[in-house]
Protein backbone atom coordinates (compact mmCIF):
# COMPACT_ATOMS: atom_id res chain seq x y z
CA UNK A 1 0.00 0.00 0.00
CA UNK A 2 1.12 3.46 -0.97
CA UNK A 3 1.52 6.04 1.74
CA UNK A 4 -1.97 8.02 2.27
CA UNK A 5 -0.08 11.59 2.38
CA UNK A 6 1.68 10.60 -0.72
CA UNK A 7 -1.08 9.68 -2.64
CA UNK A 8 -3.02 13.00 -1.24
CA UNK A 9 0.13 15.13 -2.11
CA UNK A 10 0.75 13.90 -5.70
CA UNK A 11 -2.58 13.16 -7.34
CA UNK A 12 -1.21 13.81 -10.75
CA UNK A 13 1.73 11.42 -10.68
CA UNK A 14 -0.55 8.74 -9.10
CA UNK A 15 -2.73 9.01 -12.02
CA UNK A 16 0.02 9.18 -14.86
CA UNK A 17 1.22 6.05 -13.05
CA UNK A 18 -1.70 4.56 -13.14
CA UNK A 19 -1.87 5.21 -17.64
CA UNK A 20 1.29 3.87 -17.77
CA UNK A 21 0.25 0.21 -15.81
CA UNK A 22 -2.54 0.41 -18.53
CA UNK A 23 -5.33 0.91 -15.90
CA UNK A 24 -8.02 3.59 -16.09
CA UNK A 25 -7.42 6.47 -12.99
CA UNK A 26 -10.95 7.26 -12.53
CA UNK A 27 -11.71 3.31 -12.40
CA UNK A 28 -9.21 2.99 -9.81
CA UNK A 29 -9.31 6.13 -8.01
CA UNK A 30 -13.14 6.87 -7.87
CA UNK A 31 -13.82 9.79 -5.81
CA UNK A 32 -10.60 9.79 -4.30
CA UNK A 33 -9.99 14.18 -5.24
CA UNK A 34 -13.75 14.92 -4.21
CA UNK A 35 -13.13 13.19 -0.88
CA UNK A 36 -9.87 14.61 -0.50
CA UNK A 37 -11.66 18.15 -1.17
CA UNK A 38 -14.23 17.16 1.34
CA UNK A 39 -11.66 15.92 4.10
CA UNK A 40 -9.39 18.91 3.46
CA UNK A 41 -12.84 21.80 4.12
CA UNK A 42 -13.66 19.49 7.04
CA UNK A 43 -10.50 20.13 8.69
CA UNK A 44 -10.36 23.23 8.05
CA UNK A 45 -13.95 24.23 9.10
CA UNK A 46 -12.62 22.69 12.30
CA UNK A 47 -9.54 24.60 12.72
CA UNK A 48 -11.32 27.81 12.39
CA UNK A 49 -13.96 26.77 14.51
CA UNK A 50 -11.21 26.08 17.19
CA UNK A 51 -9.65 29.19 16.78
CA UNK A 52 -13.37 31.13 17.19
CA UNK A 53 -14.00 29.56 20.48
CA UNK A 54 -10.20 29.43 21.63
CA UNK A 55 -11.13 33.02 21.72
CA UNK A 56 -14.47 33.07 22.62
CA UNK A 57 -13.48 31.01 25.99
CA UNK A 58 -10.64 33.25 26.66
CA UNK A 59 -12.93 36.02 27.08
CA UNK A 60 -15.28 34.11 29.90
CA UNK A 61 -12.82 35.18 32.73
CA UNK A 62 -12.49 38.73 32.22
CA UNK A 63 -16.29 38.97 31.82
CA UNK A 64 -17.35 36.67 34.64
CA UNK A 65 -14.83 39.28 36.91
CA UNK A 66 -16.32 42.44 35.57
CA UNK A 67 -20.38 40.57 36.30
CA UNK A 68 -21.17 40.11 32.60
CA UNK A 69 -23.41 37.63 31.63
CA UNK A 70 -21.76 35.03 30.20
CA UNK A 71 -24.43 32.64 29.10
CA UNK A 72 -24.66 33.44 25.51
CA UNK A 73 -20.95 32.78 25.03
CA UNK A 74 -20.81 29.67 27.06
CA UNK A 75 -24.03 28.56 25.14
CA UNK A 76 -22.04 29.21 21.43
CA UNK A 77 -18.56 27.71 22.65
CA UNK A 78 -20.40 24.85 23.70
CA UNK A 79 -22.22 24.79 19.77
CA UNK A 80 -18.80 25.54 18.49
CA UNK A 81 -17.66 21.87 20.32
CA UNK A 82 -20.10 19.75 18.87
CA UNK A 83 -19.56 21.10 15.47
CA UNK A 84 -16.03 20.56 15.80
CA UNK A 85 -16.97 17.23 16.73
CA UNK A 86 -19.13 16.90 13.89
CA UNK A 87 -16.63 17.85 11.45
CA UNK A 88 -13.20 15.51 12.91
CA UNK A 89 -15.64 12.83 12.71
CA UNK A 90 -16.24 13.36 9.26
CA UNK A 91 -12.86 14.29 8.51
CA UNK A 92 -11.83 10.65 9.67
CA UNK A 93 -14.99 8.70 7.65
CA UNK A 94 -13.43 10.89 4.70
CA UNK A 95 -10.03 9.13 5.57
CA UNK A 96 -11.65 5.96 6.07
CA UNK A 97 -13.17 6.15 2.24
CA UNK A 98 -10.00 7.10 1.35
CA UNK A 99 -7.95 4.30 2.85
CA UNK A 100 -10.59 2.15 1.07
CA UNK A 101 -9.18 3.60 -2.61
CA UNK A 102 -5.92 3.38 -0.80
CA UNK A 103 -5.83 -0.57 -1.02
CA UNK A 104 -6.88 -0.41 -4.99
CA UNK A 105 -4.11 1.80 -6.34
CA UNK A 106 -0.78 -0.61 -7.24
CA UNK A 107 2.50 0.28 -6.69
CA UNK A 108 4.61 2.61 -8.07
CA UNK A 109 6.91 1.45 -10.36
CA UNK A 110 10.95 1.92 -10.06
CA UNK A 111 12.36 4.72 -12.21
CA UNK A 112 14.30 1.75 -13.84
CA UNK A 113 11.52 -0.13 -15.15
CA UNK A 114 10.13 -0.03 -18.89
CA UNK A 115 7.30 2.21 -19.60
CA UNK A 116 4.25 0.25 -21.31
CA UNK A 117 1.25 -1.06 -21.52
CA UNK A 118 1.64 -4.52 -22.53
CA UNK A 119 4.12 -7.32 -22.08
CA UNK A 120 4.93 -6.27 -25.59
CA UNK A 121 7.37 -3.50 -23.90
CA UNK A 122 9.31 -5.92 -21.50
CA UNK A 123 12.94 -5.52 -22.20
CA UNK A 124 15.09 -8.74 -22.44
CA UNK A 125 18.19 -8.25 -20.28
CA UNK A 126 20.64 -11.28 -20.63
CA UNK A 127 20.62 -14.13 -21.87
CA UNK A 128 22.97 -17.50 -20.52
CA UNK A 129 23.49 -20.85 -22.45
CA UNK A 130 21.96 -21.68 -26.23
CA UNK A 131 19.24 -23.67 -26.95
CA UNK A 132 19.62 -27.56 -27.09
CA UNK A 133 19.98 -29.13 -31.03
CA UNK A 134 17.79 -32.43 -31.43
CA UNK A 135 18.36 -34.51 -34.75
CA UNK A 136 15.04 -35.29 -34.74
CA UNK A 137 11.73 -33.09 -33.96
CA UNK A 138 11.60 -32.82 -30.32
CA UNK A 139 8.18 -33.03 -28.34
CA UNK A 140 6.14 -30.92 -25.74
CA UNK A 141 6.56 -32.53 -22.16
CA UNK A 142 2.75 -34.02 -22.07
CA UNK A 143 3.78 -36.61 -24.89
CA UNK A 144 7.12 -37.44 -23.27
CA UNK A 145 5.14 -37.24 -20.22
CA UNK A 146 2.46 -39.71 -21.15
CA UNK A 147 4.95 -41.63 -23.24
CA UNK A 148 7.06 -42.82 -20.34
CA UNK A 149 4.31 -43.16 -18.27
CA UNK A 150 5.10 -40.57 -15.86
CA UNK A 151 2.98 -37.70 -16.30
CA UNK A 152 -1.45 -38.78 -15.52
CA UNK A 153 -3.70 -35.53 -16.75
CA UNK A 154 -6.49 -38.30 -17.04
CA UNK A 155 -6.86 -39.74 -13.95
CA UNK A 156 -6.23 -36.36 -11.93
CA UNK A 157 -8.70 -35.10 -14.10
CA UNK A 158 -10.89 -38.15 -12.53
CA UNK A 159 -9.89 -37.62 -9.08
CA UNK A 160 -9.86 -33.37 -8.87
CA UNK A 161 -11.00 -32.33 -12.14
CA UNK A 162 -9.12 -29.83 -14.44
CA UNK A 163 -5.72 -28.37 -14.21
CA UNK A 164 -4.28 -30.72 -11.81
CA UNK A 165 -1.52 -33.42 -12.26
CA UNK A 166 -0.76 -37.02 -11.25
CA UNK A 167 3.15 -37.98 -11.41
CA UNK A 168 4.02 -41.76 -11.29
CA UNK A 169 7.44 -42.97 -10.04
CA UNK A 170 10.47 -41.38 -11.75
CA UNK A 171 7.72 -38.68 -12.03
CA UNK A 172 7.44 -38.00 -9.04
CA UNK A 173 11.16 -38.54 -7.85
CA UNK A 174 12.34 -35.76 -10.23
CA UNK A 175 9.88 -32.91 -8.77
CA UNK A 176 10.92 -34.75 -5.40
CA UNK A 177 14.74 -34.18 -6.50
CA UNK A 178 14.10 -30.74 -7.85
CA UNK A 179 12.59 -28.86 -4.48
CA UNK A 180 15.53 -30.75 -2.45
CA UNK A 181 18.23 -29.42 -5.21
CA UNK A 182 16.93 -26.36 -4.76
CA UNK A 183 16.75 -25.71 -1.36
CA UNK A 184 20.22 -27.49 -0.66
CA UNK A 185 22.11 -24.59 -3.05
CA UNK A 186 20.02 -21.88 -1.43
CA UNK A 187 20.59 -22.85 1.96
CA UNK A 188 23.95 -24.15 1.52
CA UNK A 189 25.37 -21.68 -1.03
CA UNK A 190 23.12 -19.02 -0.85
CA UNK A 191 22.55 -18.05 2.70
CA UNK A 192 19.15 -18.75 2.96
CA UNK A 193 16.98 -19.99 5.98
CA UNK A 194 14.77 -22.74 4.96
CA UNK A 195 11.07 -22.57 6.67
CA UNK A 196 8.36 -25.00 6.68
CA UNK A 197 5.41 -22.51 6.82
CA UNK A 198 1.29 -23.52 6.76
CA UNK A 199 -0.13 -23.82 3.39
CA UNK A 200 -3.46 -22.46 4.69
CA UNK A 201 -3.61 -18.65 5.82
CA UNK A 202 -5.40 -16.16 7.21
CA UNK A 203 -7.34 -12.96 5.36
CA UNK A 204 -4.99 -10.69 7.14
CA UNK A 205 -1.73 -11.87 5.84
CA UNK A 206 -3.42 -12.47 2.35
CA UNK A 207 -3.86 -8.55 2.74
CA UNK A 208 -0.54 -8.01 3.97
CA UNK A 209 0.79 -9.39 0.45
CA UNK A 210 -1.88 -7.42 -1.37
CA UNK A 211 -3.23 -10.67 -2.41
CA UNK A 212 -6.58 -9.35 -0.61
CA UNK A 213 -8.73 -7.50 -1.42
CA UNK A 214 -8.39 -6.99 -5.62
CA UNK A 215 -7.29 -10.97 -6.05
CA UNK A 216 -9.83 -12.47 -4.09
CA UNK A 217 -11.01 -14.57 -7.10
CA UNK A 218 -7.89 -15.78 -7.95
CA UNK A 219 -7.19 -17.68 -4.88
CA UNK A 220 -9.04 -20.51 -3.08
CA UNK A 221 -11.17 -19.70 0.19
CA UNK A 222 -11.72 -22.31 2.79
CA UNK A 223 -14.38 -21.19 5.56
CA UNK A 224 -13.57 -21.76 8.62
CA UNK A 225 -15.90 -21.25 11.97
CA UNK A 226 -16.69 -17.09 11.66
CA UNK A 227 -13.27 -16.28 9.42
CA UNK A 228 -11.93 -17.39 5.97
CA UNK A 229 -8.93 -19.34 5.63
CA UNK A 230 -7.36 -19.22 2.50
CA UNK A 231 -5.12 -22.04 0.79
CA UNK A 232 -1.57 -20.48 -0.43
CA UNK A 233 -1.12 -18.88 -3.57
CA UNK A 234 2.81 -18.75 -2.94
CA UNK A 235 4.78 -19.07 0.11
CA UNK A 236 5.34 -15.51 -0.11
CA UNK A 237 2.39 -14.95 0.99
CA UNK A 238 2.78 -17.02 4.53
CA UNK A 239 7.01 -15.92 4.63
CA UNK A 240 6.49 -13.10 4.58
CA UNK A 241 4.07 -12.59 7.49
CA UNK A 242 5.89 -14.15 9.93
CA UNK A 243 7.10 -10.58 11.07
CA UNK A 244 4.03 -9.13 10.19
CA UNK A 245 3.16 -6.69 13.59
CA UNK A 246 7.20 -6.47 14.50
CA UNK A 247 9.71 -4.38 14.24
CA UNK A 248 12.92 -5.81 13.50
CA UNK A 249 16.48 -4.68 14.58
CA UNK A 250 18.31 -3.16 11.95
CA UNK A 251 21.52 -4.90 12.29
CA UNK A 252 19.24 -8.27 11.36
CA UNK A 253 19.35 -7.20 8.00
CA UNK A 254 19.20 -8.25 5.24
CA UNK A 255 17.14 -11.98 6.21
CA UNK A 256 17.23 -14.15 3.76
CA UNK A 257 14.30 -17.17 3.77
CA UNK A 258 13.29 -19.92 1.74
CA UNK A 259 10.44 -22.27 1.89
CA UNK A 260 8.81 -25.31 -0.44
CA UNK A 261 5.01 -25.47 -0.78
CA UNK A 262 2.04 -26.31 -2.65
CA UNK A 263 0.68 -23.23 -4.26
CA UNK A 264 -3.21 -23.56 -4.96
CA UNK A 265 -4.36 -20.71 -7.74
CA UNK A 266 -8.05 -20.80 -9.35
CA UNK A 267 -6.57 -19.21 -12.39
CA UNK A 268 -9.66 -17.02 -12.93
CA UNK A 269 -9.68 -15.49 -16.27
CA UNK A 270 -7.31 -17.94 -17.69
CA UNK A 271 -9.89 -19.94 -19.00
CA UNK A 272 -8.75 -21.54 -22.85
CA UNK A 273 -5.15 -20.33 -21.72
CA UNK A 274 -2.32 -22.88 -21.78
CA UNK A 275 -4.78 -25.93 -21.51
CA UNK A 276 -2.19 -28.73 -22.42
CA UNK A 277 0.29 -29.86 -19.99
CA UNK A 278 1.12 -28.62 -16.72
CA UNK A 279 1.98 -24.92 -17.32
CA UNK A 280 -1.06 -23.63 -15.49
CA UNK A 281 -2.15 -25.68 -12.67
CA UNK A 282 -4.15 -25.33 -9.94
CA UNK A 283 -2.29 -26.85 -7.27
CA UNK A 284 1.49 -26.94 -7.99
CA UNK A 285 4.99 -26.61 -5.93
CA UNK A 286 7.11 -23.92 -5.93
CA UNK A 287 10.48 -23.12 -4.04
CA UNK A 288 10.06 -19.49 -2.73
CA UNK A 289 12.45 -16.68 -1.86
CA UNK A 290 11.92 -14.09 0.43
CA UNK A 291 13.86 -11.05 1.91
CA UNK A 292 13.43 -8.07 4.15
CA UNK A 293 15.99 -5.54 3.35
CA UNK A 294 16.98 -2.01 4.24
CA UNK A 295 15.45 0.56 1.49
CA UNK A 296 18.90 2.12 0.55
CA UNK A 297 20.09 -1.69 0.19
CA UNK A 298 17.00 -3.29 -1.40
CA UNK A 299 17.45 -2.78 -4.90
CA UNK A 300 21.43 -4.62 -4.60
CA UNK A 301 19.76 -7.43 -2.89
CA UNK A 302 16.87 -7.65 -6.17
CA UNK A 303 19.96 -8.27 -8.12
CA UNK A 304 21.20 -10.89 -5.51
CA UNK A 305 18.11 -12.85 -5.49
CA UNK A 306 17.51 -12.80 -9.17
CA UNK A 307 21.00 -14.21 -9.92
CA UNK A 308 20.20 -17.16 -6.97
CA UNK A 309 17.14 -18.52 -8.94
CA UNK A 310 19.47 -17.80 -12.04
CA UNK A 311 22.53 -20.33 -10.81
CA UNK A 312 19.64 -22.86 -10.39
CA UNK A 313 19.19 -23.10 -14.01
CA UNK A 314 22.71 -22.54 -14.92
CA UNK A 315 23.71 -25.56 -13.07
CA UNK A 316 20.61 -26.93 -14.32
CA UNK A 317 22.31 -26.50 -17.66
CA UNK A 318 18.93 -24.95 -18.97
CA UNK A 319 19.10 -22.08 -21.60
CA UNK A 320 17.49 -18.95 -20.61
CA UNK A 321 16.35 -15.08 -20.51
CA UNK A 322 15.94 -12.62 -18.30
CA UNK A 323 13.73 -9.85 -18.68
CA UNK A 324 12.88 -6.48 -16.76
CA UNK A 325 8.99 -6.16 -16.58
CA UNK A 326 7.24 -2.97 -18.08
CA UNK A 327 4.83 -1.18 -16.18
CA UNK A 328 2.03 -2.87 -17.81
CA UNK A 329 2.91 -6.11 -16.99
CA UNK A 330 4.67 -6.23 -13.72
CA UNK A 331 2.18 -7.32 -10.51
CA UNK A 332 -0.02 -5.27 -8.58
CA UNK A 333 2.78 -4.96 -5.44
CA UNK A 334 5.96 -4.61 -7.35
CA UNK A 335 8.31 -1.69 -7.85
CA UNK A 336 10.70 -3.91 -10.03
CA UNK A 337 10.55 -7.68 -11.53
CA UNK A 338 12.74 -9.25 -13.60
CA UNK A 339 11.21 -12.48 -14.90
CA UNK A 340 13.34 -15.58 -15.64
CA UNK A 341 12.10 -16.83 -19.16
CA UNK A 342 13.44 -20.96 -19.90
CA UNK A 343 13.09 -22.24 -23.30
CA UNK A 344 11.15 -24.97 -23.68
CA UNK A 345 12.23 -26.70 -27.18
CA UNK A 346 8.94 -29.08 -27.83
CA UNK A 347 7.01 -25.65 -27.84
CA UNK A 348 9.63 -23.59 -29.28
CA UNK A 349 9.16 -20.48 -26.95
CA UNK A 350 10.66 -19.37 -23.70
CA UNK A 351 8.41 -19.39 -20.89
CA UNK A 352 8.38 -17.60 -17.26
CA UNK A 353 9.73 -19.86 -14.56
CA UNK A 354 10.63 -17.53 -11.87
CA UNK A 355 9.40 -13.85 -11.44
CA UNK A 356 12.02 -11.70 -8.78
CA UNK A 357 10.84 -8.66 -7.47
CA UNK A 358 11.21 -5.64 -5.16
CA UNK A 359 8.01 -4.16 -3.49
CA UNK A 360 9.88 -1.77 -1.78
CA UNK A 361 7.95 -0.31 0.83
CA UNK A 362 4.70 -1.67 -0.38
CA UNK A 363 3.73 -4.92 1.21
CA UNK A 364 5.39 -3.85 4.70
CA UNK A 365 3.06 -0.79 5.37
CA UNK A 366 0.25 -3.10 4.49
CA UNK A 367 1.54 -5.61 6.81
CA UNK A 368 3.16 -3.24 9.31
CA UNK A 369 6.82 -4.83 9.02
CA UNK A 370 9.34 -2.30 10.34
CA UNK A 371 12.87 -2.25 11.23
CA UNK A 372 15.02 -0.31 14.19
CA UNK A 373 18.04 1.48 12.38
CA UNK A 374 21.12 1.43 14.34
CA UNK A 375 21.10 4.64 17.04
CA UNK A 376 18.02 5.54 16.04
CA UNK A 377 15.03 5.72 18.67
CA UNK A 378 12.30 6.33 15.16
CA UNK A 379 11.33 2.62 12.91
CA UNK A 380 11.29 3.07 9.07
CA UNK A 381 8.99 0.17 7.05
CA UNK A 382 11.41 -2.57 5.57
CA UNK A 383 11.59 -3.26 1.81
CA UNK A 384 10.39 -6.97 0.92
CA UNK A 385 11.33 -8.40 -2.38
CA UNK A 386 10.54 -12.60 -3.49
CA UNK A 387 11.05 -14.60 -5.99
CA UNK A 388 10.40 -18.20 -7.56
CA UNK A 389 13.91 -20.42 -6.76
CA UNK A 390 12.17 -22.00 -8.90
CA UNK A 391 8.83 -23.02 -9.63
CA UNK A 392 9.60 -26.82 -9.78
CA UNK A 393 6.47 -27.71 -12.14
CA UNK A 394 8.04 -25.83 -14.65
CA UNK A 395 11.89 -26.77 -13.94
CA UNK A 396 9.97 -30.47 -14.30
CA UNK A 397 8.97 -30.42 -17.61
CA UNK A 398 11.75 -27.84 -19.01
CA UNK A 399 14.30 -30.83 -18.38
CA UNK A 400 12.01 -33.41 -19.91
CA UNK A 401 11.84 -30.94 -23.17
CA UNK A 402 15.42 -30.17 -23.45
CA UNK A 403 17.19 -33.38 -22.05
CA UNK A 404 14.89 -35.47 -24.33
CA UNK A 405 16.46 -38.28 -26.61
CA UNK A 406 15.43 -39.71 -29.73
CA UNK A 407 14.32 -43.42 -28.33
CA UNK A 408 12.06 -41.38 -26.27
CA UNK A 409 14.07 -41.04 -22.87
CA UNK A 410 15.54 -38.23 -20.51
CA UNK A 411 18.83 -37.76 -19.72
CA UNK A 412 18.94 -36.64 -15.55
CA UNK A 413 21.35 -33.49 -15.56
CA UNK A 414 24.45 -34.13 -14.01
CA UNK A 415 22.98 -32.05 -10.61
CA UNK A 416 20.60 -34.14 -10.36
CA UNK A 417 21.83 -37.88 -10.23
CA UNK A 418 22.67 -38.10 -6.55
CA UNK A 419 18.97 -36.65 -6.16
CA UNK A 420 17.62 -39.46 -8.47
CA UNK A 421 20.14 -42.43 -8.35
CA UNK A 422 19.55 -42.72 -11.82
CA UNK A 423 20.79 -40.91 -14.98
CA UNK A 424 18.16 -41.54 -17.28
CA UNK A 425 14.28 -41.31 -17.40
CA UNK A 426 12.86 -44.83 -19.03
CA UNK A 427 9.45 -45.69 -20.21
CA UNK A 428 7.45 -47.24 -16.98
CA UNK A 429 6.93 -50.84 -16.69
CA UNK A 430 3.29 -51.13 -16.00
CA UNK A 431 2.79 -53.77 -13.30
Amino acid sequence: MLDLAFVRGNLPKIEEMLHNRGMDPAAVLRDFPTIEAQRRQAIQSAETLKAERNRLSAKIPAMKKSGQDTTQIVSDTKAMREQIQELEKAAEEYDARMIDVLVGIPNMPHASVPVGSSADSNVEVRRWGTPPKFDFKPKPHWELGEDLGILDLERAAKVSGARFAVYWDAGARLERALANFMLDVHTREHGYTEVLPPYMVNSESMYGTGQLPKFAADSFRVPHGDKDLWLVPTAEVPVTNLYRDETLEGNRLPISLTAYTACFRSEAGSYGKDVRGIIRQHQFQKVELVKFARPENSYDELEKLTHDAEEILQKLGLHYRVMALSTGDMGFSSAKTYDLEVWLPGQQLFREISSCSNFESFQARRANIRFRPEGKGKSEFVHTLNGSGLAVGRTWLAILENYQQADGTVIIPEVLKPYMGTDRIQARKLS
